[in-house]
C-alpha cells in the first residue's frame, strides 16, 4: 500500500534545480533509504515530504506529492501535514526544557491539556523510542543533560508524541558513536511495525542493514530505486554500482 506517491517532482532554489523530475512510491510500514553523495538532493527530497522547503525563500516546486492519495501541495493544512509526517534531524535538537516538556510540547500544541493524558503520551513515546528506562527518573531534568545518543532518541520520542503516520529521518545517526547508532537502528526496525520510515543516510551499511527499499540519487536525479538487496547486489546503473563500490562519493 502506497503511503507517498511522488509524481514528476521538480524543485528549484532560485535558479538552481535541486530535484529533477523525481517519481517514486513509498510503501506504508517499510523503511525507504535515500543514498548518494553530498548535495545530490536527498535531504531536499525528504524535506519536500512535509513541506519544510516552504520555509526557504526562492524555493519553487512543480509536480505532485500524494499522502494517502491526497496532494500535500494542494490545499492540505501544513500543520496537519506535519502532525502526520514527523521529522528527525541530523543533529539532536531537544528544546531547552525538561525531558517531560519536550515530549508534551506537541500534544499540548494540538490541544491536549489533561495531565493524566499527557503523562500517558510521554511514557508511551519514550517507551516507543526505547529511552523510557534511561529517562523515567529524570523527567524533570533538562533534556540538554542527556548524552548525544539519548538526545537523538528523545527527539524521536518527541516526533512520535503526536502520533504521526510517517517518520522522516535526515541522517539521524551521523553525529553519533557506533553504540548509539546501533540503538537507533534497532529502534527504527522496531518502529517499522507501526510507522512508515524514510531515512537519508551516508552510511551504506546502514541502508543494507535496515531498509526495505533504497533510492540512489546523483545531482538531483534519482538514478536507481528498488529492493535494497537488489540495489546493492545487482545495481542496474553503472553510476550506482560505482558509488556503492566506493569508486566515488
Amino acid at each position: 500500500m502506497e503511503k507517498f506517491m511522488i509524481d514528476n517532482l521538480d524543485l528549484w532554489y532560485n535558479d538552481f534545480q535541486a530535484l529533477k523530475s523525481i517519481s517514486m512510491n513509498v510503501q506504508a510500514r517499510e523503511i525507504t533509504a535515500l543514498i548518494g553523495p553530498s548535495g545530490c538532493g536527498k535531504s531536499t527530497l525528504i524535506k519536500s515530504l512535509n513541506r519544510m522547503n516552504d520555509l526557504i525563500e526562492g524555493c519553487k516546486i512543480t509536480g505532485s506529492v500524494f499522502l494517502d492519495g491526497e496532494d500535500i501541495y494542494a490545499d492540505m493544512d501544513v500543520n496537519m501535514l506535519r502532525k502526520r509526517v514527523g521529522m528527525v534531524f541530523q543533529k539532536p535538537n531537544p528544546f531547552p526544557m525538561s525531558v517531560y516538556d519536550n515530549i508534551a510540547f506537541g500534544p499540548r500544541t494540538h490541544g491536549i491539556k489533561n495531565r493524566q493524558k499527557l503523562d500517558e503520551i510521554v511514557e508511551k513515546s519514550l517507551r516507543n523510542a526505547a529511552i523510557w528506562d534511561e529517562t523515567k527518573d529524570r523527567l524533570k531534568k533538562s533534556a540538554l543533560s542527556l548524552s548525544g545518543g539519548q538526545q537523538q532518541r528523545l527527539c524521536i520520542a518527541r516526533a512520535l508524541s503526536v502520533s504521526p503516520e510517517v517518520l522522516l529521518m535526515d541522517e539521524p545517526t551521523s553525529a553519533l558513536d557506533p553504540i548509539s547508532t546501533a540503538k537507533i537502528e534497532d529502534l527504527v526496525l522496531e518502529l517499522k511495525k507501526e510507522y512508515t520510515v524514510v531515512i537519508v543516510t551516508h552510511n551504506m551499511q546502514q541502508a543494507t542493514r535496515i531498509s526495505d527499499k533504497t533510492a540512489f540519487f546523483l545531482l538531483g536525479e534519482m538514478i536507481e530505486f528498488g529492493e535494497t538487496e537488489q540495489v546493492f547486489s545487482m545495481p542496474r546503473d553503472k553510476r550506482c554500482e560505482d558509488y556503492i563500490t566506493g569508486r566515488f562519493g
